[in-house]
Protein backbone atom coordinates (compact mmCIF):
# COMPACT_ATOMS: atom_id res chain seq x y z
CA UNK A 1 0.00 0.00 0.00
CA UNK A 2 1.01 3.57 -0.03
CA UNK A 3 0.85 5.41 2.89
CA UNK A 4 1.04 9.18 2.95
CA UNK A 5 2.13 10.66 6.24
CA UNK A 6 1.91 14.36 7.74
CA UNK A 7 5.65 15.17 9.05
CA UNK A 8 5.40 18.37 8.91
CA UNK A 9 6.46 18.58 12.92
CA UNK A 10 9.72 16.75 12.11
CA UNK A 11 12.29 19.51 11.90
CA UNK A 12 15.85 18.85 13.07
CA UNK A 13 17.22 19.84 16.75
CA UNK A 14 13.43 21.58 17.31
CA UNK A 15 11.34 17.88 18.38
CA UNK A 16 8.70 18.55 21.04
CA UNK A 17 5.99 16.39 22.50
CA UNK A 18 4.37 15.33 19.17
CA UNK A 19 7.53 15.76 17.39
CA UNK A 20 9.31 12.86 19.33
CA UNK A 21 5.84 10.74 18.98
CA UNK A 22 5.86 11.10 15.13
CA UNK A 23 9.74 10.84 14.75
CA UNK A 24 10.18 7.56 16.76
CA UNK A 25 6.24 5.74 15.87
CA UNK A 26 7.60 6.49 12.28
CA UNK A 27 11.20 5.36 11.83
CA UNK A 28 10.23 1.51 13.59
CA UNK A 29 6.64 1.67 11.30
CA UNK A 30 8.52 2.46 8.41
CA UNK A 31 11.75 -0.13 9.03
CA UNK A 32 9.44 -2.52 10.20
CA UNK A 33 6.97 -2.74 6.93
CA UNK A 34 9.24 -2.44 3.71
CA UNK A 35 5.84 -4.07 1.80
CA UNK A 36 4.04 -0.72 2.02
CA UNK A 37 5.42 2.93 0.60
CA UNK A 38 5.91 5.64 2.75
CA UNK A 39 5.45 9.34 1.49
CA UNK A 40 6.40 12.11 4.20
CA UNK A 41 4.57 15.52 3.87
CA UNK A 42 6.95 18.05 5.17
CA UNK A 43 6.69 21.93 4.76
CA UNK A 44 10.18 23.16 4.85
CA UNK A 45 13.09 21.69 3.44
CA UNK A 46 14.11 18.62 5.84
CA UNK A 47 16.79 16.99 7.02
CA UNK A 48 17.84 12.99 5.96
CA UNK A 49 18.14 11.89 9.67
CA UNK A 50 14.26 11.59 9.24
CA UNK A 51 14.20 9.49 6.23
CA UNK A 52 14.29 6.25 8.50
CA UNK A 53 14.48 3.45 5.69
CA UNK A 54 14.28 3.08 1.54
CA UNK A 55 10.43 2.84 0.77
CA UNK A 56 10.28 6.66 2.30
CA UNK A 57 9.54 9.31 -0.81
CA UNK A 58 10.09 12.51 1.39
CA UNK A 59 8.06 15.19 -0.65
CA UNK A 60 8.35 19.21 0.38
CA UNK A 61 5.13 20.91 0.36
CA UNK A 62 3.80 24.32 0.57
CA UNK A 63 3.40 26.56 2.21
CA UNK A 64 4.94 26.11 5.93
CA UNK A 65 1.95 25.29 7.81
CA UNK A 66 2.70 28.00 10.95
CA UNK A 67 -0.53 29.98 11.05
CA UNK A 68 -4.62 29.56 10.90
CA UNK A 69 -4.52 30.86 7.13
CA UNK A 70 -1.50 28.96 6.16
CA UNK A 71 -2.77 25.29 7.70
CA UNK A 72 -6.18 25.93 5.68
CA UNK A 73 -4.10 26.35 2.62
CA UNK A 74 -1.23 23.64 3.42
CA UNK A 75 -4.04 20.82 4.63
CA UNK A 76 -6.94 22.12 1.93
CA UNK A 77 -4.91 22.60 -1.25
CA UNK A 78 -1.38 21.63 -1.19
CA UNK A 79 -2.11 17.89 1.28
CA UNK A 80 -4.75 16.50 -1.58
CA UNK A 81 -2.91 18.02 -4.58
CA UNK A 82 -0.02 15.08 -3.56
CA UNK A 83 -2.26 12.38 -2.58
CA UNK A 84 -3.91 12.38 -6.17
CA UNK A 85 -0.54 13.40 -7.46
CA UNK A 86 1.32 10.51 -5.77
CA UNK A 87 -1.40 7.95 -6.11
CA UNK A 88 -1.61 7.01 -2.14
CA UNK A 89 -4.34 4.67 -0.63
CA UNK A 90 -4.28 6.05 2.62
CA UNK A 91 -3.13 9.30 4.82
CA UNK A 92 -1.63 9.07 8.10
CA UNK A 93 -1.77 12.37 10.47
CA UNK A 94 0.13 12.59 13.74
CA UNK A 95 -0.24 15.93 14.71
CA UNK A 96 -4.64 16.39 14.57
CA UNK A 97 -5.14 18.16 11.38
CA UNK A 98 -6.69 16.42 8.64
CA UNK A 99 -7.83 17.30 4.80
CA UNK A 100 -10.87 17.93 4.97
CA UNK A 101 -11.25 17.81 0.71
CA UNK A 102 -9.51 14.42 0.50
CA UNK A 103 -11.59 11.55 0.60
CA UNK A 104 -8.90 9.11 1.01
CA UNK A 105 -8.99 6.34 4.51
CA UNK A 106 -7.34 8.17 6.95
CA UNK A 107 -5.72 7.77 10.53
CA UNK A 108 -5.88 11.03 12.64
CA UNK A 109 -4.11 10.93 16.05
CA UNK A 110 -5.58 13.42 18.25
CA UNK A 111 -2.56 13.96 21.36
CA UNK A 112 -5.33 16.16 23.46
CA UNK A 113 -8.24 18.60 23.72
CA UNK A 114 -6.94 20.90 25.87
CA UNK A 115 -8.13 24.01 23.83
CA UNK A 116 -11.98 22.55 24.32
CA UNK A 117 -11.60 23.30 28.27
CA UNK A 118 -10.30 26.39 28.53
CA UNK A 119 -9.98 29.15 25.97
CA UNK A 120 -6.72 30.70 28.23
CA UNK A 121 -4.32 28.33 26.94
CA UNK A 122 -4.14 29.80 22.86
CA UNK A 123 -4.27 32.71 21.61
CA UNK A 124 -8.19 33.86 20.42
CA UNK A 125 -7.38 33.25 16.57
CA UNK A 126 -5.76 30.05 17.13
CA UNK A 127 -8.52 28.77 19.81
CA UNK A 128 -11.32 29.25 17.30
CA UNK A 129 -9.42 27.71 14.51
CA UNK A 130 -9.19 24.61 16.29
CA UNK A 131 -12.08 24.52 18.57
CA UNK A 132 -13.97 24.70 14.45
CA UNK A 133 -11.80 22.66 12.83
CA UNK A 134 -10.64 19.67 15.37
CA UNK A 135 -13.91 18.29 15.79
CA UNK A 136 -14.72 18.09 11.98
CA UNK A 137 -10.93 16.28 11.47
CA UNK A 138 -12.10 13.69 14.46
CA UNK A 139 -15.26 13.44 12.47
CA UNK A 140 -13.43 13.03 9.00
CA UNK A 141 -11.47 10.36 9.98
CA UNK A 142 -11.72 6.97 9.63
CA UNK A 143 -9.96 5.67 12.77
CA UNK A 144 -8.71 7.96 15.80
CA UNK A 145 -5.54 7.27 17.94
CA UNK A 146 -4.79 8.80 21.13
CA UNK A 147 -1.86 8.89 23.89
CA UNK A 148 -4.05 8.02 27.12
CA UNK A 149 -7.25 6.18 28.05
CA UNK A 150 -8.20 9.75 29.21
CA UNK A 151 -7.63 11.15 25.87
CA UNK A 152 -9.78 8.82 24.20
CA UNK A 153 -12.62 9.19 27.05
CA UNK A 154 -12.90 12.60 26.44
CA UNK A 155 -12.68 12.87 22.75
CA UNK A 156 -15.63 10.17 22.71
CA UNK A 157 -17.69 12.44 25.25
CA UNK A 158 -16.53 15.87 23.34
CA UNK A 159 -16.36 14.81 19.90
CA UNK A 160 -19.18 11.82 20.40
CA UNK A 161 -16.71 9.55 18.33
CA UNK A 162 -17.66 5.93 19.61
CA UNK A 163 -15.34 4.58 21.85
CA UNK A 164 -14.86 1.75 19.12
CA UNK A 165 -13.43 4.05 16.70
CA UNK A 166 -10.52 5.61 19.10
CA UNK A 167 -7.40 3.67 19.62
CA UNK A 168 -4.92 4.34 22.15
CA UNK A 169 -1.34 4.33 21.17
CA UNK A 170 0.55 5.22 24.63
CA UNK A 171 3.85 7.92 24.12
CA UNK A 172 7.41 6.18 25.00
CA UNK A 173 10.22 8.06 26.11
CA UNK A 174 13.68 9.31 24.23
CA UNK A 175 16.54 6.71 25.15
CA UNK A 176 18.67 9.40 26.16
CA UNK A 177 17.29 9.63 29.11
CA UNK A 178 18.85 7.18 31.63
CA UNK A 179 20.32 7.11 35.29
CA UNK A 180 23.49 8.79 35.84
CA UNK A 181 26.13 8.83 38.45
CA UNK A 182 26.82 10.34 41.42
CA UNK A 183 29.67 12.27 40.15
CA UNK A 184 27.79 13.57 37.35
CA UNK A 185 25.56 14.76 39.22
CA UNK A 186 28.13 17.03 41.07
CA UNK A 187 29.09 17.96 37.84
CA UNK A 188 25.61 19.06 36.45
CA UNK A 189 24.68 20.58 40.00
CA UNK A 190 28.02 23.16 39.84
CA UNK A 191 27.31 23.66 35.90
CA UNK A 192 23.59 24.91 36.57
CA UNK A 193 22.94 25.30 40.01
CA UNK A 194 25.68 26.70 41.76
CA UNK A 195 26.34 22.90 43.35
CA UNK A 196 22.71 23.08 44.93
CA UNK A 197 19.99 20.72 45.14
CA UNK A 198 17.16 21.81 42.34
CA UNK A 199 13.80 21.15 41.68
CA UNK A 200 12.73 20.75 38.18
CA UNK A 201 10.17 22.20 35.88
CA UNK A 202 10.42 21.13 31.81
CA UNK A 203 7.79 22.37 29.30
CA UNK A 204 6.65 25.94 27.26
CA UNK A 205 6.56 28.57 30.16
CA UNK A 206 2.67 28.59 29.24
CA UNK A 207 -0.41 29.23 31.31
CA UNK A 208 -1.90 25.59 30.80
CA UNK A 209 1.43 24.80 32.50
CA UNK A 210 0.98 26.15 35.61
CA UNK A 211 4.42 27.76 36.37
CA UNK A 212 2.50 30.86 38.33
CA UNK A 213 1.41 28.12 41.03
CA UNK A 214 4.63 26.31 41.15
CA UNK A 215 6.77 29.92 41.91
CA UNK A 216 4.60 30.66 44.42
CA UNK A 217 4.77 27.18 46.41
CA UNK A 218 8.37 27.09 45.35
CA UNK A 219 8.34 30.40 47.55
CA UNK A 220 6.26 28.87 50.50
CA UNK A 221 9.15 25.68 50.66
CA UNK A 222 12.31 28.10 50.97
CA UNK A 223 10.49 30.33 53.44
CA UNK A 224 9.63 26.88 55.43
CA UNK A 225 12.69 25.18 54.91
CA UNK A 226 14.87 27.84 54.96
CA UNK A 227 17.35 25.64 52.68
CA UNK A 228 19.93 26.39 49.36
CA UNK A 229 17.62 24.61 46.93
CA UNK A 230 16.84 25.88 43.80
CA UNK A 231 14.01 25.81 41.10
CA UNK A 232 15.44 24.79 37.16
CA UNK A 233 13.02 26.35 34.95
CA UNK A 234 13.95 24.42 31.16
CA UNK A 235 11.99 25.88 28.26
CA UNK A 236 11.49 28.55 26.23
CA UNK A 237 9.83 31.92 27.66
CA UNK A 238 7.78 31.91 24.32
CA UNK A 239 4.39 33.05 26.43
CA UNK A 240 6.52 35.01 29.16
CA UNK A 241 4.22 37.72 29.73
CA UNK A 242 1.65 38.49 32.45
CA UNK A 243 0.67 36.90 35.01
CA UNK A 244 3.57 34.73 35.06
CA UNK A 245 6.11 36.84 34.80
CA UNK A 246 4.28 39.20 37.47
CA UNK A 247 4.25 35.97 40.07
CA UNK A 248 8.20 35.24 39.33
CA UNK A 249 8.63 39.52 39.90
CA UNK A 250 7.13 39.05 42.95
CA UNK A 251 8.62 36.11 44.30
CA UNK A 252 10.76 36.52 47.65
CA UNK A 253 13.34 33.88 46.26
CA UNK A 254 13.08 34.61 42.51
CA UNK A 255 16.80 34.78 42.82
CA UNK A 256 16.85 30.89 43.51
CA UNK A 257 14.84 29.76 40.04
CA UNK A 258 17.23 29.71 37.60
CA UNK A 259 16.38 29.84 33.69
CA UNK A 260 18.27 27.79 31.30
CA UNK A 261 15.93 27.86 28.17
CA UNK A 262 15.51 24.65 25.62
CA UNK A 263 18.57 21.62 26.39
CA UNK A 264 18.85 18.87 23.69
CA UNK A 265 17.60 15.53 25.11
CA UNK A 266 21.49 13.93 26.02
CA UNK A 267 21.98 17.48 28.19
CA UNK A 268 18.30 17.03 29.44
CA UNK A 269 18.53 13.69 30.40
CA UNK A 270 21.70 14.95 32.86
CA UNK A 271 19.68 18.01 34.43
CA UNK A 272 16.68 15.45 35.18
CA UNK A 273 18.94 12.99 36.47
CA UNK A 274 20.65 15.04 38.49
CA UNK A 275 17.75 16.81 40.59
CA UNK A 276 15.64 16.32 43.21
CA UNK A 277 12.80 15.91 41.26
CA UNK A 278 10.55 16.68 38.31
CA UNK A 279 7.57 19.45 39.28
CA UNK A 280 4.92 18.74 36.52
CA UNK A 281 2.30 20.11 38.45
CA UNK A 282 0.02 20.94 35.08
CA UNK A 283 -3.34 22.10 34.32
CA UNK A 284 -4.14 19.90 31.68
CA UNK A 285 -2.15 16.96 29.55
CA UNK A 286 -3.09 14.01 27.49
CA UNK A 287 0.46 12.20 28.55
CA UNK A 288 3.06 13.74 29.99
CA UNK A 289 6.10 12.74 28.72
CA UNK A 290 8.44 14.76 31.02
CA UNK A 291 6.84 12.12 33.92
CA UNK A 292 8.43 9.43 31.71
CA UNK A 293 11.69 10.81 31.05
CA UNK A 294 12.27 11.40 34.86
CA UNK A 295 11.08 7.70 35.75
CA UNK A 296 13.63 6.64 33.27
CA UNK A 297 16.16 9.18 34.49
CA UNK A 298 15.47 7.65 37.93
CA UNK A 299 14.40 11.05 39.53
CA UNK A 300 11.27 12.18 42.13
CA UNK A 301 8.34 13.03 40.31
CA UNK A 302 5.65 15.92 41.60
CA UNK A 303 2.64 15.72 39.44
CA UNK A 304 -1.11 16.56 38.94
CA UNK A 305 -3.60 14.53 40.14
CA UNK A 306 -5.79 15.90 36.78
CA UNK A 307 -6.29 14.69 33.68
CA UNK A 308 -3.84 11.96 32.10
CA UNK A 309 -1.04 12.57 34.84
CA UNK A 310 -2.35 9.99 37.64
CA UNK A 311 -2.66 7.19 34.27
CA UNK A 312 0.66 8.16 33.71
CA UNK A 313 2.25 8.37 36.95
CA UNK A 314 0.63 5.19 38.74
CA UNK A 315 1.90 4.98 42.05
CA UNK A 316 5.28 6.34 41.44
CA UNK A 317 4.72 9.84 42.04
CA UNK A 318 3.22 12.77 44.67
CA UNK A 319 -0.17 13.26 43.23
CA UNK A 320 -0.81 17.45 44.03
CA UNK A 321 -3.72 19.04 43.52
CA UNK A 322 -2.41 21.94 41.14
CA UNK A 323 -4.37 24.72 42.11
CA UNK A 324 -3.24 24.03 45.36
CA UNK A 325 0.15 25.83 46.25
CA UNK A 326 -0.05 24.40 49.51
CA UNK A 327 -0.40 20.95 48.07
CA UNK A 328 2.71 21.44 45.67
CA UNK A 329 4.87 22.98 48.41
CA UNK A 330 4.27 20.19 50.81
CA UNK A 331 4.89 17.70 48.04
CA UNK A 332 8.81 19.89 47.30
CA UNK A 333 9.30 19.46 51.35
CA UNK A 334 8.50 15.82 51.26
CA UNK A 335 10.80 15.14 48.51
CA UNK A 336 13.60 17.20 50.10
CA UNK A 337 13.59 16.25 53.84
CA UNK A 338 12.46 12.21 52.95
CA UNK A 339 14.99 11.00 51.52
CA UNK A 340 13.31 7.51 51.76
CA UNK A 341 10.32 8.19 50.04
CA UNK A 342 12.02 9.70 47.39
CA UNK A 343 14.18 6.63 47.10
CA UNK A 344 10.56 4.56 46.94
CA UNK A 345 9.22 7.10 44.08
CA UNK A 346 12.13 6.07 42.28
CA UNK A 347 11.72 2.62 42.94
CA UNK A 348 7.98 2.50 41.75
CA UNK A 349 9.38 4.46 38.69
CA UNK A 350 11.51 1.76 37.24
CA UNK A 351 8.26 -0.29 37.47
CA UNK A 352 5.74 2.20 35.99
CA UNK A 353 7.97 2.82 33.06
CA UNK A 354 7.83 -0.62 31.69
CA UNK A 355 4.42 0.22 30.17
CA UNK A 356 5.66 2.94 28.13
CA UNK A 357 8.64 2.28 24.94
CA UNK A 358 8.43 3.49 21.61
CA UNK A 359 8.68 0.27 20.07
CA UNK A 360 4.95 -0.66 21.97
CA UNK A 361 3.59 3.11 21.10
CA UNK A 362 4.83 1.62 16.83
CA UNK A 363 2.88 -1.47 17.28
CA UNK A 364 -0.21 0.08 18.81
CA UNK A 365 -0.30 2.94 15.90
CA UNK A 366 0.23 0.30 13.31
CA UNK A 367 -2.59 -1.78 14.53
CA UNK A 368 -4.74 1.35 14.41
CA UNK A 369 -3.51 1.71 10.51
CA UNK A 370 -3.47 -2.01 9.89
CA UNK A 371 -7.67 -1.58 10.93
CA UNK A 372 -7.95 0.95 7.90
CA UNK A 373 -5.37 -1.02 5.52
CA UNK A 374 -7.87 -4.20 5.88
CA UNK A 375 -10.59 -2.63 4.26
CA UNK A 376 -8.96 -1.54 1.08
CA UNK A 377 -7.54 -5.10 0.48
Amino acid sequence: MRIAVNTRLLIKDQLEGIGWFTCESLKRITRQHPEHQFFFIFDRPFSEEFIFSDNITPIVAFPQARHQYLWYLFFEWSVPYLLRKYKVDMFLSTDGWLSLRSKLPSVNVIHDLNFEHSNDFLPPAVHEYYTTYFPKFAEKATRLATVSEFSKYDIHTMYHIPLDRIDVAYNGCNCEFVPISMPEQEEVKQKYAMGEDYFLFVGAIHKRKNLTNIFKAFDQFKIKSSCETKLMIVGNKKWWSGEIEDTYLAMQHKKDVLFVGRLLPNELSRVMGSSLALVYASLFEGFGIPILEAFNAETGVITSNLTSMPEVAGDAALLVNPYSVDQIATAMYQIKFDPQLRKSLIQKGKIQRRKFTWDQTSIQLWASIEKVLATLS
